[in-house]
């Protein structure tokens, strides 16, 4: 009996680890895959961010929490979403308008970089 419930362990191990991470990972291919946070100040609040990297690449941005405005610093935020994963770089130039938030938000990204 007590090597049943050592099998089932190693068995069930990995299904119930594989939801830690919080992040879909079907149809992902094979390779090494690491989410880290990042926090930064951002025009109205701090910009929490989760940041997907697979094999030194940028794969998924997630932000957390933010306290910018819908209009302005969301549409910034969504634009350097997609130019970070697009170049897999933070050097990129503000958004026209939101440069506090473009700020923090690349500053965010960088801070969970850092992690790696």
């Amino acid at each position: 009996m007590k090597h049943f419930f050592i099998l089932a362990g190693l068995f069930l191990a990995p299904v119930l680890l594989s939801g830690c991470a919080g992040l879909k990972t079907e149809n992902r291919p094979e390779g090494v895959y690491n989410v880290y946070e990042g926090t930064a100040q951002g025009y109205r609040g701090v910009i929490r961010v989760r940041v997907g990297f697979e094999n030194g690449t940028i794969t998924e941005i997630t932000v957390i929490e933010s306290r910018e405005d819908r209009a302005v610093g969301g549409e910034a935020i969504e634009e350097l979403t997609d130019l970070v994963l697009m170049y897999n770089t933070t050097e990129i130039d503000a958004i026209s308008g939101a440069t506090e938030t473009s700020k923090g938000f690349l500053t965010a990204i960088e801070n969970a970089i850092m992690h790696l």
